[in-house]
């Protein structure tokens, strides 16, 4: 029989081999490492929410960046893979848009920086995955306004589909500047992009 091909996605690439490396549970680690680099998402001494952490890759970078008097706060429906008994890290298993969950984390807050990389189970029809993703979107910006801190910033994933403009122009409302960004970590094949608001008004 002959052997059957491996998917590109499940082949070893440059950032998933650095992420193992590293110690990070996922190559998207790099994705943030891009945007916080161009953009300075967060300071060294932040607040952060993420939303949509596991495995935790993202919440890892943010503690491992930050110092000693940050806090990252983590939320997400399936658990984290990093360890929760770091002081400086509060997790939530749960869903963001659950009311509860969200008076949890702004008892933590206000926060310096919001970030996800959370996006929609997807069905393989860009249509309405793309479509999905934007609710997504749309549902984490609207509620980002009350977790956020005057002159913080905000960084989400998107998957294009010509509705990110309409995203960057919400943002554009309470940002004083925004940016639609996609990081070279990406994958080649990937549709998805990050949008950008920073010094949240």
């Amino acid at each position: 029989m002959p052997k059957k091909k491996s998917s590109k996605r499940s082949e070893l690439d440059h950032y998933s081999l650095k992420a193992k490396k590293e110690g990070y549970p996922a190559r998207s680690v790099y994705k943030l490492e891009e945007l916080n680099s161009k953009f300075g998402i967060f300071k060294k001494n932040s607040k952060i929410l993420d939303i949509g952490a596991a495995p935790g890759s993202w919440s890892l970078y943010c503690l491992r960046k930050t110092g000693k008097d940050s806090l990252v706060a983590a939320v997400d429906l399936k658990d984290i893979t990093i360890n929760k008994n770091e002081e400086r890290l509060f997790f939530l298993q749960g869903d963001f848009f659950d009311e509860k969950i969200q008076s949890q984390l702004l008892e933590k807050g206000p926060f310096d920086a919001v970030i996800s990389d959370a996006a929609p189970a997807t069905t393989g029809n860009r249509t309405v995955d793309t479509g999905r993703s934007f609710t997504l979107a749309e549902g984490i910006i609207s509620i980002a306004d009350k977790m956020l801190c005057p002159g913080g910033n905000l960084a989400i994933k998107i998957f294009q589909g010509g509705d990110e403009k309409e995203l960057a122009n919400m943002l554009a409302k309470t940002f004083k500047e925004t940016k639609i960004f996609k990081p070279k970590a990406c994958r080649n094949e990937s549709f998805e992009t990050y949008l950008v608001g920073l010094n949240f008004k």
